[in-house]
């Protein structure tokens, strides 16, 4: 399988509930951690979401 060049596969996982989401991030262009409001479905309301290590 090919690597897809500059991309990282990271983990943000919900600062409220255990709820997570898979996605992918540039390392060029962001190398802090990402925070993000997503929707959660445990809670079904919009909470933060921070990368996970």
């Amino acid at each position: 399988m090919a690597k897809k060049g500059n991309r990282l596969h990271i983990i943000l996982e919900s600062t409220e509930s255990g709820h997570s989401y898979h996605s992918t991030k540039s390392k060029v262009n962001t190398k802090a951690r990402l925070e993000v409001m997503k929707f959660d479905p445990k809670l079904r309301k919009h909470v933060m979401y921070r990368e996970k290590k």
